[in-house]
């Protein structure tokens, strides 16, 4: 329970640094952050899950890339519903899943060594 509430502040800070790094991709503050991060992590496990397994064939001809492009939807859903969430379209939204992900790789990696 503590690991995943340490991973879930890591991901609305990662959500922080990826709306310093991406124009166009807006939270306002750390509380934001937090239900952004919650919004955007049940998507994922759930609608995003359901897209990835239909568009696996399209992800292996991609090389993965089109993972990205689900995750940016995911995004951009979860900023229709998270108040102080702003994504201003598609763009910023694939580069703040590209971002997004090399940080949950990091934030990973850094929590598998405990």
């Amino acid at each position: 329970m503590f690991r995943a509430i340490i991973h879930w502040v890591l991901s609305a800070i990662a959500l922080m640094v990826a709306t310093n790094v991406v124009p166009g991709f807006y939270v306002n503050d750390i509380q934001s952050a937090l239900v952004a991060a919650l919004v955007i992590g049940v998507l994922n496990a759930t609608l995003g899950f359901i897209l990835k397994v239909i568009t696996f064939p399209f992800a292996i001809v991609t090389f993965g890339v089109f993972l990205l492009v689900i995750n940016a939807a995911m995004i951009l859903l979860a900023s229709k519903i998270v108040s102080g969430f702003v994504v201003y379209g598609w763009i910023p939204a694939f580069w703040a899943a590209l971002i997004l992900a090399l940080l949950g790789m990091l934030i990973r990696a850094l929590m598998s060594d405990q």
